[in-house]
């Protein structure tokens, strides 16, 4: 641990800033806290210790990598089992006025609040190689605070942005699991349905009409998992279509228009800019090497 970015644990519940406070504790001795409630949102990160915390009416004991989220109003308090361990954490507060703001741009902020909420699961485990990824988000930006470096006030709100998005993802990926294999079936699906009708329209928008999704979805989906866009992703299949069937003696001029080239120009620059040779090259290059082999 860094231990120049430890902070001397206060019994104050109420915040100085107006924005956020963000704490890295480690004690080897304290008083059990009664119960209380804040008027601001607190994250808190366990790192090690014997100590349990209350939500409410429900108690769990803390396991290192344990991330408990508690949201205004919410009566909580941790106790302690025994000094065998220092106990150590992470401690972030955000006022709801940040909070708004953070909301205003984007729900995805709020996910893991709403959920904390409506489900009454404030405490969330984690593999240590979980946390490892949140510890090093969270030292980032207490280092930024720290620190004295140009633009530091932007890279902190862009750390705090960082590590909540983290936080909101990693528990709307866990609830959604089938989302992921949904979303496997579905491009397998489109996928199929390109390689089967190259010769008709695959704009976005007949896809998104067909499949009965968003064409802005299709595109992400097809970029984040395939690598390329769909766009690329039909010509390269058209291309090779028509490469086949320039090899099976069929002309260069039905060739394209069998698969969905609208006009012979934008083929001849698709096939040049794939292959580095026009289409006419290629069917020459193929007449020739067939005959050398007679």
């Amino acid at each position: 641990m860094k231990k120049n970015l430890k902070t001397k644990f206060q019994r104050r519940q109420y915040m100085l800033s107006k924005d956020f406070e963000i704490y890295y504790y480690s004690d080897s001795h304290m008083e059990n806290v009664d119960f209380h409630i804040h008027d601001y949102y607190e994250f808190y990160f366990f790192v090690e210790g014997d100590v349990s915390i209350s939500v409410k009416e429900k108690s769990d004991a803390l396991k290192a990598g344990d991330v408990v989220v508690i949201p205004p109003g919410i009566p909580h308090r941790v106790v302690f089992h025994s000094w065998e361990l220092p106990y150590s954490r992470f401690v972030f507060w955000i006022s709801t006025d940040y909070f708004q703001r953070l909301y205003s741009s984007s729900a995805d902020y709020a996910y893991l609040i709403e959920y904390a909420r409506e489900k009454g699961e404030y405490v969330f485990h984690n593999t240590m190689v979980e946390f490892s990824t949140i510890q090093s988000k969270i030292f980032h930006l207490i280092e930024e605070i720290h620190s004295e470096h140009f633009g530091r006030d932007t890279k902190i709100s862009i750390c705090i942005s960082d590590l909540l998005l983290h936080l909101n993802r990693m528990v709307y990926e866990r609830n959604h699991p089938r989302r992921r294999k949904e979303d496997k079936n579905l491009e397998e699906s489109i996928i199929q349905y390109i390689d089967e009708h190259l010769e008709q329209d695959l704009s976005l928008e007949h896809l998104a009409g067909k499949f009965y999704v968003s064409k802005y979805y299709i595109a992400h989906m097809f970029k984040e998992t395939i690598g390329i866009s769909i766009h690329q992703y039909i010509t390269k299949k058209r291309l090779a279509a028509c490469q086949d069937a320039i090899l099976s003696s069929i002309s260069i001029s039905q060739s394209y228009l069998m698969f969905g080239f609208k006009d012979y120009s934008s083929f001849f620059r698709a096939f040049k800019k794939e292959y580095g040779i026009s289409p006419k090259e290629f069917r020459d290059m193929q007449i020739g090497q067939k005959k050398e082999k007679f």
